[in-house]
């Protein structure tokens, strides 16, 4: 299917999108396949590989666990974070899970085998060859005879795609692309889109998601994804202590909010700055602690566009005054727009930290806040072009490095610092008529060929920055 709004936002659990939100949806996606087959009643063995980024970094990243309750039949958008602890202690504790036990089409009876996480085989020097996020699966009956096997990648923000329908999968994007009333792939034909039909570019954007949702549906479902975000924000004001892990990194945001709330009782626009740094801060740290979180467009980079989203219905203009009709429909008005700017990544470049660095996490949050935020602040489709534009050539050749494969450092602050060039972006593009030298597509097609020659110990997989010339404890 196409790529909408909703791909690019959904509610999954921390601390990564690709590293636990994917394997969780492919673990679930091949217990889907065992219950259709029919094969699940006959399994008696099972085997996990784990190749490249995976295997490498993803102990920090919550990989092993989320691969486990993905084979049990538990959906990201659908887990909350209290049921995976109760069901890992269990797992742990037994040794055992209950393969497809979720899955409505096992009617609730998954079948049980000694398998955990120490189970799992790494293979972090191997990279498949269409993504190095890899995961095969295969299943044996009680004489060792193997009775299915498939292999998935995680190719960021979630999205998995299964070895051998890559072309399937192709036909069907490109099918579906042309039931829209304004297909694009690239920024030109956006924008052409917005001159020819008089439209901004959220305007373009609604009018594709309007193929497959009303418009109620539309609203209801982007109103439901601001307040997953603030409900990760408050969570993470309400906890205290250390994150976990092992780096023993404390949790900044309820000091910061409480010494907000004393500093700018009223909200002064003088504090703008520390409230966006507190949203991103807040929001990743909650991403940390493997709590519920939106991916925007990836888990690595959830906290950018909650904290400009932020900025937009606090201090954008007649925002102080605004009823709360009016702020929801800021809101989605950002959102669309930032989702048009995401499809542009996903159709020509990557989001994916173990692909091209985090300039594809960061880097691309970023832009598709600055976009959504030039939106809100009156700007025109070229505006909000070039604040996207800015915002990414100013994240070029950001790499991915977290010390002990966590998303904690450099990554929560990475947030905070996105979210300002975010802001810094938009008021820049807001200064100008439009017009601009370098293009959306050109950056675009950069950030691709800077990651393609980027060092694979910069992509997520503990090898090199930051993840080895810090000591970990």
């Amino acid at each position: 299917m196409a790529v909408g709004v909703f791909d690019l936002f959904t509610v999954g659990i921390g601390p990564s999108s690709s590293h636990t939100v994917g394997p969780m949806r492919a673990g679930a996606a091949f217990a889907a396949e065992l219950a259709d087959a029919g094969v699940l009643p006959s399994v008696a063995g099972l085997r996990v590989d784990l190749y490249g980024s995976l295997a490498a970094t993803g102990r920090g990243h919550g990989t092993f666990p989320a691969v486990l309750l993905g084979l049990e039949g538990f959906a990201p958008e659908e887990i909350l974070p209290e049921q995976m602890e109760e069901r890992l202690a269990e797992i742990e504790a037994s040794g055992k899970i209950q393969l497809g036990s979720e899955l409505e089409a096992a009617g609730g009876v998954g079948v049980v085998l000694e398998y955990g996480i120490e189970d799992m085989v790494l293979h972090p020097l191997t990279v498949l060859p269409r993504h190095t996020n890899g995961i095969r699966f295969a299943v044996s009956g009680a004489d060792g005879e193997v009775l299915h096997e498939a292999t998935f990648f995680s190719v960021g923000g979630g999205f998995i795609v299964r070895d051998g329908e890559e072309e399937t999968a192709a036909v069907e994007l490109e099918a579906s692309k042309q039931a829209l009333p304004y297909p694009f792939r690239t920024a030109v034909q956006l924008l052409e889109h917005c001159t020819a039909n008089g439209l901004s570019i959220s305007q373009v954007m609604l009018a594709n998601e309007l193929v497959s949702r009303s418009e109620e549906e539309i609203r209801a479902g982007l109103l439901h994804i601001r307040d997953v975000m603030d409900q990760c924000k408050d969570s993470a004001i309400a906890r205290y202590g250390l994150l976990p892990g092992g780096l023993k990194v404390r949790r900044r945001a309820p000091q910061w909010h409480t010494r907000l709330r004393e500093e700018d009782p009223n909200r002064d626009p003088r504090f703008w700055q520390e409230w966006v740094n507190l949203v991103a801060l807040a929001v990743n740290e909650e991403n940390a602690s493997g709590g519920r979180v939106v991916t925007a467009p990836t888990n690595g980079a959830a906290g950018i566009i909650p904290a400009v989203l932020f900025y937009a219905t606090h201090y954008g203009p007649g925002m102080d005054t605004a009823g709360p009709e009016q702020k929801d429909d800021a809101v989605v008005r950002f959102l669309l727009a930032a989702g048009a700017i995401g499809v542009l990544y996903k159709e020509q470049a990557s989001i994916s930290g173990a692909e091209v660095g985090c300039q594809g996490e960061v880097g691309s949050a970023s832009s598709m806040a600055a976009a959504g935020l030039a939106e809100i602040l009156g700007g025109s489709p070229e505006q909000v072009e070039n604040a996207a534009e800015i915002a990414m050539e100013h994240n070029l050749g950001l790499t991915c490095d977290p010390i002990g494969g966590l998303v904690q450092v450099p990554c929560i602050e990475r947030n905070a610092i996105g979210a300002g060039k975010a802001v810094n972006a938009a008021k820049m593009a807001l200064w100008g008529d439009g017009e601009h030298r370098v293009s959306l597509d050109e950056v675009i097609v950069t950030m691709r060929e800077t990651g393609r020659d980027m060092s694979s110990k910069y992509k997520e997989t503990a090898m090199g920055g930051l993840a080895v010339n810090v000591v970990e404890c």
